[in-house]
């Protein structure tokens, strides 16, 4: 079982979406632990989700991703991977997840070139990473940026944008405290 370092500011409550979130921050040290807290994450998502995930080159984006991909049921012959190369890979689970990757984004208009709006307001969950690249604004419902602290461990930020972002973060708080016995911040 996976050990969470978790910080929770004392704004979330049950009507978060009411108040400005402070942030929702756990500590990861190593690719197993970032792995478990995607698949929670992915557990728990519902449809119409859009998530934005930033970070620096090697901070565990992709690594987060496929433990979503491993929470919406996604089959393992069909692996998550970095979608460097095409901007987008789409995996069935039980919910569709759209994988977006802007590391090698050329213009700001390639994302509506792939619909991304369509996705966006769709059935599934939309997973962009290196979001910060984007000059436009998306609507998003989670944002999550990861920082590197060491050679394994990582810290994740997960801020909410909307009531369906709020909701599902506290989810993740209520289970995280549940498997674990967390610090809480002062």
């Amino acid at each position: 079982m996976a050990e969470w370092w978790v910080l929770l500011g004392d704004s979330i409550s049950s009507a978060a979406w009411e108040t400005e979130l402070s942030p929702l921050v756990v500590t990861s040290r190593g690719a197993d632990e970032t792995l478990a807290l995607g698949k929670l994450f992915g557990e728990l998502a519902v449809a119409g989700l859009v998530v934005l995930l930033n970070g620096e080159l090697g901070a565990g984006k992709t690594c987060f991703a496929q433990g979503v991909g491993a929470g919406l049921g996604v089959s393992p012959s069909s692996p998550v991977t970095s979608p460097t190369y095409t901007l987008l890979n789409i995996h069935q689970g039980r919910l569709p997840l759209y994988h977006f990757d802007l590391y090698r984004l050329s213009q700001v208009d390639d994302l509506t070139d792939l619909g991304y709006d369509e996705y966006a307001e769709g059935e599934g969950l939309t997973l962009v990473e290196w979001a910060d690249r984007m000059s436009g604004s998306l609507q998003e419902s989670v944002v999550i940026s990861i920082e590197r602290l060491g050679d394994e461990e990582r810290q994740f930020s997960f801020e909410s944008r909307n009531e369906q972002g709020a909701l599902l973060l506290q989810q993740i708080a209520d289970r995280i405290s549940r498997v674990c016995k967390p610090r809480w911040s002062q």
